[in-house]
C-alpha cells in the first residue's frame, strides 16, 4: 500500500529525515512514534506531497509518487539549460548535484515528476494535519463537502458512515466549525478525510489538543473505520494511550531516522514504548 525507500528530506541545507524505510500493507493500522522535533510531521508531509524529498522514493498503491533519484537524473540529462547551469554542475556526481544547484534550483524544481498533494489525494490518500485545520467559518456540512475531492475512484461518498462514526457531526451539521470543541473539530477533520472513502488515512498527532476522554473515543472510532471501511491507517503520535491502543505495529523515529519497529508484544509493554516518548 505505502512504502518509502531511503527517504530523505531537508529544509534548505539542513537534513531533517535520513534513510527512512517504512512499509505499510493494505488494511493495517501502523504508528510512527517519537518525541517532539524528531521529524514525525515532516515525514507525514513528505508522504502526502506537501514537502519535496531530496533522497529516496515513495510508492503508493504500486505507483511511485516521489522519486528523488529520478529527479536528479532527469535534471542531469536535460540539454536545454543555460550554459551557466551546465558549467556549475560540470564534473558533479548525480548524487551530489542538488547541493550544487544554488540559484538554479527553481529550474530543477520544474522538472520534478513527483505527484502533488492534490494528485495523491485524488489517488486515495486522506490527510488530517496536526492542529486539524478545519474551515472555521464554514458549517460542519460544508467542511465535509470539501472531502469529496479525495479519491477520484470512490464512486460514492461516505456521509452516512461518517455520521454513524461521529453522530455529533450530524447533530451540528449546520453549525459553524469554528464553534466546535477541539475534540469535535478533530472528528470533523477525520470525517472530512473519510467522505471520499480513501484507501489510506494519514494522521498527524490526532490526540493533540484533545481531552483524554475524547482521545479514547477517537481511538475506538479509528479502529472502527479500519474494520468497517477497510481503510489503511498510518498515524504519527507521542501519546502513549493512542500508540498502545491503536497501532498494530509501530515504528520509532529519532533524529530523523527510523530506529526501531515494535510488534504487538513490545507495544503492550509501557517501558518499551515510553523509551521513545519520554523527554
Amino acid at each position: 500500500m505505502l512504502e518509502t525507500e531511503h527517504l530523505g528530506v531537508s529544509y534548505g541545507k539542513t537534513p531533517i529525515l535520513r534513510d527512512v524505510n517504512i512499509s505499510i500493507e493494505q488494511g493495517e493500522i501502523v504508528g510512527i512514534m517519537g518525541k517532539n522535533g524528531v521529524g514525525k510531521t515532516t515525514l507525514v508531509k513528505a508522504l502526502i506531497g506537501l514537502l519535496d524529498i531530496n533522497e529516496g522514493r515513495v510508492t503508493f498503491d504500486d505507483t511511485v509518487v516521489a522519486d528523488a533519484t529520478a529527479n536528479r537524473e532527469s535534471f542531469w540529462r536535460a540539454e536545454s539549460f543555460p550554459q551557466e547551469v551546465a558549467s556549475t554542475l560540470a564534473g558533479t556526481p548525480i548524487s551530489n548535484a542538488p547541493g550544487r544547484l544554488g540559484e538554479f534550483f527553481p529550474l530543477a524544481a520544474e522538472l520534478t515528476p513527483d505527484a502533488t498533494a492534490d494528485q495523491r489525494a485524488r489517488a486515495g490518500m486522506g490527510y488530517i494535519p496536526q492542529g486539524r485545520d478545519v474551515f472555521p467559518e464554514l458549517t460542519v456540512e460544508e467542511n465535509l463537502e470539501m472531502g469529496e475531492t479525495i479519491n477520484g475512484d470512490a464512486g460514492e461518498f461516505q456521509y452516512d458512515a461518517v455520521y454513524e462514526f461521529f453522530p455529533i457531526l450530524e447533530e451540528r451539521r449546520t453549525q459553524d466549525a469554528g464553534t466546535l470543541s477541539g475534540g469535535q473539530q478533530q472528528m470533523l477533520a477525520i470525517g472530512r478525510a473519510l467522505i471520499g472513502n480513501p484507501d489510506l488515512l494519514l494522521l498527524d498527532e490526532p490526540s493533540e489538543g484533545v481531552q483524554p476522554s475524547i482521545v479514547q473515543d477517537l481511538t475506538r472510532d479509528l479502529e472502527q473505520v479500519n474494520e468497517e471501511l477497510g481503510t489503511t491507517i498510518l498515524f504519527v503520535e507521542q501519546n502513549l494511550h493512542v500508540v498502545q491502543n491503536l497501532a498494530e505495529r509501530c515504528y520509532a523515529i529519532d533524529k530523523g531516522t527510523i530506529v526501531d519497529e515494535l510488534g504487538p508484544e513490545r507495544l503492550a509493554s509501557r517501558d518499551a514504548v515510553t523509551k521513545y516518548l519520554a523527554v
